[in-house]
């Protein structure tokens, strides 16, 4: 297969992805005479799309699902960001050298000050889920200034090894079992509760599921969810039916795309056009 256009977003299945309709109106703002690509491509198809990257005239790609990990054995360069996270999402061509780079840790911040108002320097957060997303959360919020992390997950070993990853002489991020005592036990001294695990999301092991309840819920408490599907997840219910302020991954998602198109031409983008090309989408 022969690959054309020079900026894009690889995934597979790939059908689903809204990135091209954002970024697209983000190009043809600054006359930028190229497509935005949704390219579907397996595992082993990585190796001939990266030659692609390589070649003279490409830009730049969006990395999702599921090659946010096995995309970095392929580039020449890692930004600490991409490191720290253990995950590539945006991937960029300078003379033929790849750098690989994650801007979900700049997008959810991005996010969770403009939809909730909530500066996340000094405070204090529980966050749900120990996969590949809680990571970019946890450093995230760590390099923002957070004052405190804990973790909450079913496989505690997951989660210790995210504490152990980030923690170090002057940040400690903490883990309990996905048990109610200690959720509530936390819960009731956070400022902020992040739900990166599947609970709650449209077609996941459970559907219906809160990681917490309205009942161990502070009525200040600020509760986000990286789950955008549905738009109102189980778990933001019961924060606002705590009483609490309440944002989505739906803004991150696009506030990723904006950081990475931003690196990738060195331009400004015109965030208003993106965001109402999504909810148009």
């Amino acid at each position: 297969m022969t690959y054309k256009e020079n900026i894009g977003i690889i995934g597979h299945p790939i059908g689903h992805s809204k990135s091209p309709i954002f970024q697209q109106v983000a190009l043809d703002y600054h006359n930028i005479q190229e497509k935005f690509t949704a390219w579907d491509i397996s595992d082993e198809e990585l190796p001939k799309i990266v030659e692609h990257f390589k070649s003279k005239n490409f830009i730049a790609s969006c990395i999702t699902l599921p090659h946010k990990l096995n995309i970095m054995k392929y580039v020449d360069n890692l930004t600490e960001t991409a490191k720290k996270v253990g995950a590539v999402n945006w991937i960029f061509n300078n003379k033929g050298k790849l750098t690989g780079h994650n801007t979900d840790c700049s997008g959810f911040i991005r996010s969770l000050k403009d939809q909730t108002g909530l500066n996340p320097n000094s405070k204090n957060a529980l966050v749900f889920g120990a996969g590949g997303a809680s990571r970019a959360i946890v450093y995230g919020l760590k390099i923002s200034g957070i004052n405190s992390i804990t973790i909450s997950n079913r496989t505690i070993e997951n989660a210790e090894k995210i504490a152990s990853d980030f923690s170090d002489k002057n940040f400690l991020v903490n883990v309990i079992n996905f048990e109610k005592t200690q959720i509530d036990k936390v819960a009731s001294d956070v400022d902020l509760i992040v739900n990166t695990s599947s609970l709650g999301m449209t077609g996941g092991p459970a559907p219906n599921t809160s990681p917490i309840y309205s009942n161990s819920i502070r009525k200040s408490i600020v509760g986000y969810d990286i789950v955008y599907a549905p738009i109102e997840t189980p778990f933001l219910k019961e924060i606002k039916s705590s009483g609490g302020i309440t944002g989505n991954g739906i803004s991150m998602l696009v506030y990723q795309g904006i950081e990475g198109f931003e690196m990738a031409t060195g331009l400004n983008a015109p965030v208003e056009k993106m965001f109402e090309a999504f909810r148009k989408a």
